[in-house]
């Protein structure tokens, strides 16, 4: 890889400068990580995986006028985005009962229950806690308008993907995006949106084909990535 000034290295990615300063290069990482970085392993070619899945995820997106930062995949592990200042909030859309969701109110994972969008506030020091949108407004993390707007584009978002998956033998379980600022001041969709991020269940069986194999020590979790990919029709 060409030697790049970086910007910011999270969990999973590293991001660069790019030639031009409203855009950024978006790197994938195998570094793979759960319950806040209590868990860690670097799992070969993971990152590649989620870079090629992502990229055809937003491509399908764009296609839907779904305003976002995706401009290209460059290369087997980057894409260059358009620059945007992310709001610190994580979007979460459930259409069935898992994980952390299942836990708290201590239902069977797998049910079924009305699509829900839930906002955390993005701080790992904090745990990235379940907040309100009045949370949101009181930190000035966004405005009422721009809390409206997110959530609008997160169930036209889960509707695309659900359809996309559905086509494919997989049920979107759930999904975790954010959203940033352009340069216009344009609140967009930013990041990524890959098996990491979204819990991907097998419509028959409903094997986990996502990270919770990662999580939950279940094995094959690049294997599971590859076969995302596959039934999506991408070539790696």
């Amino acid at each position: 890889m060409v030697a790049r000034d970086k910007i910011y290295e999270g969990k999973a990615k590293i991001l660069y400068k790019a030639d031009n300063d409203n855009e950024i290069i978006q790197y994938f990482k195998d570094d793979t990580t759960a319950f806040n970085n209590q868990k860690m392993e670097v799992l070969d070619s993971k990152g590649v995986l989620n870079n090629a899945i992502s990229a055809h995820i937003y491509t399908e997106l764009s296609k839907h006028n779904i305003a976002n930062s995706f401009i290209q995949k460059l290369n087997e592990r980057e894409q260059l985005h358009k620059k945007v200042d992310i709001i610190p909030l994580e979007v979460i859309v459930r259409n069935y009962s898992a994980g952390s969701f299942a836990k708290m109110f201590k239902m069977d994972e797998g049910g079924k229950i009305p699509t829900l969008v839930e906002l955390c506030l993005k701080d790992d020091n904090l745990g990235d806690p379940l907040i309100s949108p009045n949370h949101a407004y009181c930190f000035n993390i966004a405005t009422p308008e721009q809390i409206k707007f997110i959530e609008g584009q997160a169930l036209k978002i889960n509707n695309i993907l659900t359809d996309i998956f559905k086509n494919i033998g997989i049920k979107l379980v759930d999904f975790k995006i954010e959203f940033g600022l352009d340069n216009q001041g344009n609140v967009i969709l930013a990041d990524e949106i890959s098996p990491d991020s979204c819990r991907l269940w097998d419509v028959d069986t409903d094997e986990k084909l996502d990270k919770d194999r990662f999580r939950r020590n279940l094995g094959n979790v690049v294997e599971s990535y590859k076969q995302i990919a596959n039934r999506l029709g991408i070539t790696i």
